[in-house]
C-alpha cells in the first residue's frame, strides 16, 4: 500500500511542476497568425489548470512529424548536446525514474528509485562556470532484506519488508572552463558531498561524508564521449553505522541523429571498498537509453527510456532494471527560437 501511496505523491509531484510553467509564463503574449488568429491557445484541464497546444495550422506536416526551421533544428540539436554534457551551460531538472528486479536471497525484491537531480551552471567569471549537480533520491522497496521459510527462532527475523522515503542526498561542485581545453576537452573538477538524509536505516549510510569528483568529455559532430567519477569518504559517522569508501564511475558514449534523438550507452557503477570478504565490491549496471527533444506549450524537455543489466553486484543485489525520465530544460544562453516538434520523429 505504501509502495502506491509514494508513487502517487510522485506522479503528483511532476504533474504540479509541470503545470506551473504554463502559470509561470503566462504574462507572455500570445502568438498571432497572419489572420490575427491566436495560435497555442490554452486548453482547459480543470479550475485553474491549463495547458498551451503548441498547434500551429500555417505549418506543413510530412509523417506525421511537423517541419523545422533551420533555426528551430539548431537550437533542438544544441539542447540534445547539451543534455549530454553532464556540465554544459544549461539548467536542467531531471526527474528520472528507476526499477530495478531480482533484489535479495528470494531474488523477488525490487527496488523504486526517483531521483530528483537539477543542474544549476553558475558563471563565476569571464572564463569559468560553476556547476551545481544535486541527487534527491525518493526511494520504495520492498523484500531486499526478507528471507523466505525462515525459522522462528533464527537471530535475524526481519518483520520490516518494505521501506519508503528518502535517501542520501548527493551534491557535486564542478569548477569548470567556459571554453574547451586541448584537444577539444571539456572537463570540470571539484568536491562532492554525500549528506545523511536517509530517513529509514536500510535506505542510507548514516554517514556524512566528501571526496572529489571530476568529469572529462569530448564532443565531436554527433557523438559525445566521456566519463564522470567521484570517490567519497566517511568523516562524521552515527552511531552504529559502518564507515563509507565508496567510488562512483560512470562511462559514456552519446549519438545524437538530426531528428535530436540521443542513443546512449553508459555504466553507473560503484564500489564499496568496506565490503565484506568474499562480497563483490562492484555494481556494474549496463545501460541503454533513447531520449528526445521536444516542446510542451513553449518549454522545452527531453523524454527518455532505457533498460538496465547489472553485469556484477553483490551478493543479493539487483539483475536488470528500467528506467524512464522526464527533463525540464531552461537554456541560459537568452531565449530560443521555438522549437515545433511536438512528438517523437521515427
Amino acid at each position: 500500500m505504501k509502495r502506491h501511496q509514494i508513487r502517487f505523491g510522485i506522479a503528483l509531484l511532476t504533474l504540479g511542476v509541470l503545470a506551473m510553467v504554463p502559470a509561470i509564463r503566462a504574462t507572455e503574449p500570445p502568438e498571432v497568425d497572419t489572420n490575427g488568429n491566436v495560435m497555442g491557445e490554452p486548453a482547459a484541464l480543470g479550475e485553474g489548470v491549463t495547458v498551451s497546444l503548441p498547434l500551429k495550422t500555417t505549418k506543413n506536416f510530412t509523417l506525421g512529424a511537423v517541419t523545422e526551421s533551420p533555426s528551430e533544428a539548431a537550437e533542438a540539436d544544441t539542447l540534445a548536446k547539451q543534455l549530454s554534457n553532464p556540465i554544459s551551460s544549461l539548467i536542467s531538472v531531471p526527474f528520472q525514474a528507476n526499477e530495478d528486479f531480482a533484489y535479495g536471497p528470494s531474488h523477488n525484491g525490487y527496488k523504486f528509485t526517483l531521483n530528483i537531480q537539477p543542474v544549476i551552471p553558475i558563471s563565476i567569471s569571464r572564463d569559468w562556470n560553476l556547476i551545481l549537480r544535486t541527487i534527491f533520491p525518493i526511494v520504495s522497496q520492498h523484500d531486499l532484506f526478507y528471507v523466505e521459510n525462515l525459522p522462528k527462532n533464527a537471530p535475524l527475523q526481519p518483520q520490516n519488508r518494505s521501506q519508503d522515503g528518502l535517501s542520501d542526498t548527493t551534491q557535486s561542485f564542478f569548477f569548470s572552463p567556459k571554453k574547451p581545453g586541448p584537444l577539444g576537452l571539456i572537463w570540470g573538477l571539484g568536491p562532492v558531498f554525500l549528506y545523511p538524509t536517509g530517513t529509514h536505516p536500510f535506505l542510507g549510510t548514516g554517514t556524512f561524508s566528501i571526496g572529489p569528483t571530476l568529469v572529462v568529455l569530448e564532443q565531436k559532430g554527433p557523438w559525445t564521449v566521456g566519463a564522470l567519477m567521484n570517490q567519497l569518504w566517511s568523516v562524521v559517522i552515527e552511531e552504529h553505522r559502518s564507515s563509507l569508501s565508496q567510488m562512483f564511475l560512470q562511462p559514456f558514449v552519446a549519438y545524437t541523429t538530426k531528428t535530436h534523438t540521443t542513443f546512449t550507452l553508459s555504466s553507473e557503477s560503484t564500489a564499496n571498498w568496506n565490503n565484506t570478504p568474499g562480497d563483490a565490491k562492484w555494481t556494474v549496471p549496463l545501460i541503454f537509453q533513447i531520449s528526445q527533444i521536444l516542446k510542451i506549450g513553449k518549454q522545452p524537455i527531453s523524454l527518455q527510456i532505457g533498460g538496465k543489466y547489472y553485469a556484477d553486484s553483490p551478493r543479493y543485489g539487483p539483475d536488470w532494471g528500467v528506467r524512464f525520465a522526464l527533463t525540464l530544460l531552461y537554456p541560459t544562453g537568452g531565449r530560443p527560437e521555438p522549437i515545433e516538434r511536438t512528438g517523437f520523429v521515427k
